[in-house]
């Protein structure tokens, strides 16, 4: 198996992560029309494995990178708490089983791991009731400190990554501790935490910061117009430009593909059209790929305008079409984490699609030490 290749010229060699660690259930229900609040209905129960965002994002880093739990050649640490219960063991065996390195998530006795139990209708809409009371809602700060002091005497080469499903202010307090270590900062919020995080100041503390349309509407204060996207991009800029001039800004367009956006500049890639299993978890392997390839060295985005090629005529060479590469991927699993993703199926699809990888990106594909570890 392939991997990006990580060494000591690369610029990032560990991941310290914090956000919801959990995993839950899909029902598919049966008839368009709103559960009502005294309603029974008969729903199918779907073979569909649920994970929550930091794992999702870590997965796919540690997949691409061939991350192992001594840290050689990459090193990816989640924080993070999960229940003392079958469900909170199994989250930890799979990312274990990924070459994440677990010891700093913890089990907590007498709380249930974080479970959201989903909810579709046959139209595609619907919902999802998630645990209020879970582990992963009692993170605090002192699990931060306990964790940044783990990393202290190694923190050169450092991605710090902020996900949803833990507190605002535990998050907060995280991204003030990885600034201090020097570290690059990247995270994502729900459309509901986008303000608060712009009033608290914690995109001062951001170098690149995810977000899908309608997150993203909430930082620029103005639409995404699918038809006409252009303005809403500049617009974006334009915040950058007056308020986070260091901010890196990635906005998910779904299907269509997404944007990457600094305030010098702005480019575009387009989605490939894939036969959809479910959206799930996309957003979060966009993030995931990106940051997997810039701890490789690539570049995030083209130098210069928007690219206004079709995917079949793209050479692969930026982090953002590698991210928008393996969110497509992940499509085409009815899972939250496609479990078939790893560097030698991307570089499959992208060819199947008539798409390749640039010679300056083929030069980073080495075999996995842990492949030559086996072998």
């Amino acid at each position: 198996m392939r991997v990006l290749r990580i060494d000591e010229h690369s610029p990032f060699r560990r991941l310290l992560g914090i956000g919801g660690l959990g995993t839950g259930i899909f029902f598919k229900l049966e008839g368009n029309d709103t559960l009502g609040r005294n309603e029974s209905r008969p729903a199918r129960l779907m073979g569909v494995r649920d994970y929550c965002k930091q794992h999702i994002v870590i997965y796919y880093i540690a997949k691409l990178l061939g991350a192992q739990p001594s840290g050689f050649p990459f090193h990816v640490l989640p924080v993070g708490n999960v229940g003392d219960d079958s469900a909170g063991q199994r989250v930890i065996a799979d990312m274990q089983g990924a070459g994440i390195d677990t010891r700093q998530v913890k089990k907590l006795s007498g709380v249930p791991t974080l479970f959201s139990v989903c909810f579709q209708y046959p139209d595609g809409s619907g919902g999802n009731i998630t645990t209020s009371n879970s582990a992963a809602g009692q993170l605090t700060n002192g699990d931060i400190d306990s964790a940044v002091r783990f990393v202290q005497p190694n923190s050169r080469q450092v991605i710090a990554l902020a996900v949803p499903e833990v507190p605002l202010d535990v998050r907060r307090h995280f991204l003030t501790e990885a600034t201090k270590l020097g570290a690059f900062r990247a995270a994502s919020f729900v459309s509901g935490e986008v303000r608060p995080a712009w009033d608290t100041g914690m995109f001062d503390m951001l170098d690149l910061l995810a977000l899908n349309q309608s997150e993203a509407e909430q930082f620029a204060g103005s639409e995404f117009v699918t038809e006409n996207p252009v303005p809403f991009v500049i617009q974006c800029q334009n915040c950058l430009r007056t308020r986070y001039p260091g901010l890196s800004l990635v906005i998910s367009a779904g299907k269509h593909g997404a944007y990457a956006v600094t305030a010098q500049a702005y480019d575009f890639c387009a989605a490939p059209a894939v036969a959809v299993a479910s959206t799930a978890g996309a957003g979060d392997a966009l993030l995931g790929g990106m940051l997997a390839a810039l701890a490789a060295g690539v570049p995030l985005m083209h130098v210069g305008s928007a690219t206004k090629k079709q995917p079949e005529e793209i050479t692969i060479e930026t982090a953002l079409q590698i991210g928008v590469l393996l969110a497509s991927y992940k499509c085409l699993s009815p899972h939250t984490i496609h479990p078939s993703a790893c560097l030698d199926t991307l570089v499959q699809f992208a060819a199947d699609r008539g798409s390749s990888f640039a010679p300056t990106l083929q030069q980073l594909f080495v075999t996995s030490p842990a492949a030559q570890t086996l072998a």
